[in-house]
């Protein structure tokens, strides 16, 4: 980490505010009592899972070395600490930046380097991020108001699409409680990963009002961009204060009545109540983040009307609306969803931070329900669409991530054909620096008796079940290799379940609808050996269910069948018809020009054959596909998408035309 600035020393040297951090006891009521239940599954922590894998962890290790340090420059060097520093008095000028949540740059940054601080201490890092809580403490105004665009100059609009105006105007397109919500989520990352309540009492200070503010005073507005509801359940989950669980059900609550508002369409999926909702339209990140929240309150209410309307539009998002790479919003007009079956290649949005939020929707569908075809979508969305997003050097960024380049279209944000070290809304570069850190935490979940393993990724853990502490590690190289390793090692002989997840893609399911399906269906099958011994397994919810007395050191080894598949789309996927697209296990593949001169006349017949090899060489070591054929134009070479425009800007298409 680069040494601060002189003006973070000046401010920490004229600092000396001690913050006390008061945690509000939860009210023994009726109400209480009932919100106490939360998800009925528990992931295992990403700090508490030690990785030592050559797939993530290198890519862990580039955010924490690159992404995260490159991240902290910019919002120096663009002036998002001169807001906060200007906000409180301590200079003088006009805001800098050109959005209004430009404060969420700093807040998502350092979310990454709280989570990172966890598995990587590093004094260094450790004091920069106090230094920059300081400075954002000074941009804070007395009664806990925290924009700095609107304390610094209410006649000021930053962007041309949101009018200027004061408190709480205009909240459709402000974005204050959106900068609130990044900074709950960050301020509850540090505070967990540090102990230290520095940056908590900012984020508390700042709830509180917004407590006061939407229960007395402005009870019928609706947030903008959502994330300021996940934002709140974290803090009350850290201080059992009441007041920030039931002020993100209000939130929610209050969206779509146009009994106590004028709404503002679907783009903001203010159109209808959200538990009368049953289709995702409209700004794909705002709608996702809002379909995490409306789970969390479905799984702290136990509410039936939440749970049946997620249930609705995740249907709709998986059989209608979700790309191959595990992509959403496929419109750049208002980076949003589109129409059922409206997937276009070449003009494809998928955010990146739309493909973010999807995991934490996912993940969290998978803790309320147990169901492995949420880890399905959310595995494909991880392995493709999110770090698509990032280059292999950690420093530039896809904002869209298209299915198709023809050199002409200028898809990335700034007009461009390549990725990009940062963008004037540079809300991606900095959402990849908070998510990276945390991958491991998806990996392992426990109910009860049962251990779930969710991923394939080598790594090993402790896991505390009800009457057990069983140590668990992985041997694997997936997603390029088909063979998991297991050894499971209960603290004392003891009965338990052991849930193995059977991927979807491994039974000829690409995805839990009709979208997509595998033009060659395998008849392979996934294997599994207890103590080298072939096994019969039941299966359930898609877990392969391994009930029995486990013992230390015992060995399971599962085999998935990994042929390279051909993919096609339903036929109302209108883009797709007449075309194919390749994987391989979790791993979408696409055509880059830089291997295939010829690439707009290569083609796949039925005689296509194909194989793979690794090469340690190529875009810091790949499985690649290569495909030979009756015709010429049938030979070419495939890469996972994943990796595409690491070597320049070129042509690339996923979908292949069909001969």
């Amino acid at each position: 980490m680069k040494p601060k600035p002189d003006k973070l020393q000046f401010i920490k040297s004229i600092l000396s505010l001690i913050l006390l951090v008061t945690f509000i006891a939860c009210q023994n009521s009726e109400e209480g009592k009932d919100v106490q239940s939360a998800y009925p599954i528990s992931g295992v922590a990403f700090n508490k899972v030690q990785l030592n894998d050559n797939f993530w962890l290198p890519k862990i290790l580039v955010n924490r070395e690159a992404t995260i340090p490159a991240a902290f420059k910019k919002c120096e060097e663009l002036g998002r600490l001169d807001n906060f520093l200007i906000a409180g008095g301590k200079m003088k000028g006009p805001v800098k930046g050109e959005m209004p949540f430009d404060d969420t740059d700093v807040y998502k940054t350092i979310e990454g380097a709280a989570y990172t601080l966890t598995t990587f201490p590093d004094p260094e890092l450790d004091a920069y991020v106090d230094s920059l809580i300081e400075i954002i403490a000074i941009g804070q105004e007395d009664d806990g108001y925290l924009t700095t665009y609107k304390t610094i100059d209410t006649t000021n609009a930053p962007a041309s699409w949101c009018p200027a105006g004061g408190r709480w105007q205009n909240l459709e397109c402000s974005h204050e409680l959106y900068n609130s919500g990044h900074m709950f989520e960050a301020a509850a990352a540090h505070y967990t990963a540090t102990g230290k309540t520095n940056f908590l009492n900012i984020a508390l200070k700042n709830a509180d009002l917004l407590v006061k503010v939407f229960n007395e005073e402005h009870p019928n507005l609706v947030p903008g961009h959502q994330i300021v509801e996940t934002g709140l359940i974290k803090l009350y989950l850290i201080t059992q204060n009441e007041d920030y669980l039931k002020l993100a059900k209000h939130f929610l609550d209050i969206r779509g009545d146009s009994t106590k508002h004028a709404l503002n369409g679907e783009y903001t999926q203010d159109h209808k109540p959200v538990t009368q909702q049953d289709e995702a339209v409209g700004h794909a990140v705002r709608a996702a983040y809002m379909y995490a929240g409306m789970t969390d309150i479905a799984a702290f209410y136990n509410d039936s009307a939440y749970t049946s309307a997620i249930d609705k539009i995740w249907d709709n998002v998986v059989s209608k609306k979700m790309y191959l790479t595990g992509g959403i919003g496929s419109r750049h007009e208002g980076e949003a969803f589109g129409d059922n079956y409206e997937l276009p290649n070449l003009t494809a949005y998928n955010e990146t931070c739309a493909a973010i939020a999807n995991v934490y929707w996912n993940y969290r569908m998978f803790l309320l329900k147990g169901d492995a075809k949420y880890i399905d979508v959310l595995e494909r969305s991880l392995y493709n669409n999110v770090i698509s997003g990032v280059a292999l050097n950690g420093t530039d960024f896809f904002y869209p991530n298209p299915l198709e380049c023809d050199m002409h279209y200028h898809f990335n944000s700034g007009q461009t054909l390549t990725r990009q070290p940062w963008f004037d809304c540079s809300c991606c570069p900095t959402n990849l620096a908070r998510f990276m850190p945390s991958i491991a935490g998806y990996i392992y979940a426990h109910y009860g008796q049962d251990l779930y393993v969710n991923l394939f990724v080598q790594s090993s853990t402790n896991v505390e079940l009800d009457q057990t502490t069983v140590a668990i590690s992985q041997e694997t190289n997936y997603p390029w290799d088909n063979t998991v390793k297991l050894i499971i090692s209960p603290n004392v002989k003891s009965n338990f379940t052991l849930k193995l997840r059977i991927p979807g893609w491994s039974v000829n399911q690409p995805v839990p609808s009709d979208l997509y399906a595998y033009k060659n269906v395998s008849s392979a099958r996934p294997t599994i050996k207890i103590n080298g011994e072939a096994t019969d397994f039941e299966m359930e919810k898609g877990f392969a269910v391994l009930d029995r007395n486990w013992q230390e050191g015992d060995k399971v080894e599962l085999t998935l069948p990994m042929e390279v598949k051909k993919v096609i789309a339903n036929e109302k996927v209108e883009d797709d018809r007449g075309k194919v697209a390749l994987e391989r296990g979790p791993i979408v593949y696409c055509l880059e020009e830089a291997d295939n001169p010829q690439i707009d006349k290569v083609a796949i017949s039925a005689d296509s054959e194909f194989s793979t090899n690794f090469d340690k060489n190529l875009l810091h070591g790949v499985e690649i596909i290569e495909a030979s054929g009756g015709g010429k134009n049938e030979q070419f070479k495939a890469i996972p998408y994943f990796v595409w425009n690491n070597r320049g800007a070129n042509k690339m298409k996923v979908w292949i035309d069909q001969n």
